[in-house]
């Protein structure tokens, strides 16, 4: 595992909270966050609540990424635009194929395997431990204006001059050798 931080060069944004009944942080991810290529893996994407976030929030992003795949710009596991300022929660399994558990007006972004849904954690076997950062930015637009068919990084991209905040929850995996 490596030590980079993925948003030691983004702006300053103030912190507030995030929790889970699924995803506990600093710990490994449960079976059910794992790819479904991994035993036991669901692909199915974590509960999250979350609160106290900055005065002028208008709307939520959610994101995981890995910054420890080997691939020299990490890996997107789940990007989620455009969620209503009035959401603070999103149920265990809203990020399937179909987001079925998205509020009205969110959508999913195709993440690095180019699917618009969640994809659970499988390192390479042997690469070691890797960080899942677990991500809601608040947001100064009601609307991030990128497309549904855009990439994580360009949302990324796209919200660096209109992130409030962060509430950060880091999960981790590995796959022994």
């Amino acid at each position: 595992m490596n030590l980079n931080d993925p948003f030691a060069r983004l702006p300053e944004a103030a912190s507030f909270a995030v929790t889970s009944t699924t995803v506990t942080d600093g710990a490994a991810w449960a079976p059910e966050q794992l790819s479904a290529g991994v035993p036991g893996g669901r692909d199915r994407s974590p509960q999250l609540s979350w609160s106290g976030a900055p005065e002028g929030t208008r709307s939520y992003a959610v994101t995981v990424y890995d910054p420890d795949a080997p691939t020299g710009s990490g890996f997107w596991h789940w990007a989620v635009a455009d969620i209503p300022a009035t959401v603070t929660e999103l149920p265990e399994g809203a990020g399937d194929d179909t987001g079925s558990g998205l509020p009205e007006g969110a959508f999913q972004l195709p993440n690095d395997a180019r699917a618009a849904r969640f994809l659970g954690a499988a390192p390479p076997a042997g690469h070691g431990p890797h960080r899942y950062f677990v991500v809601v930015h608040a947001l100064d637009v009601d609307a991030t204006g990128v497309p549904a068919e855009a990439t994580p990084a360009f949302l990324g991209f796209t919200m660096a001059g209109h992130t409030l905040g962060r509430a950060v929850l880091t999960a981790t995996a590995e796959t022994p050798a």
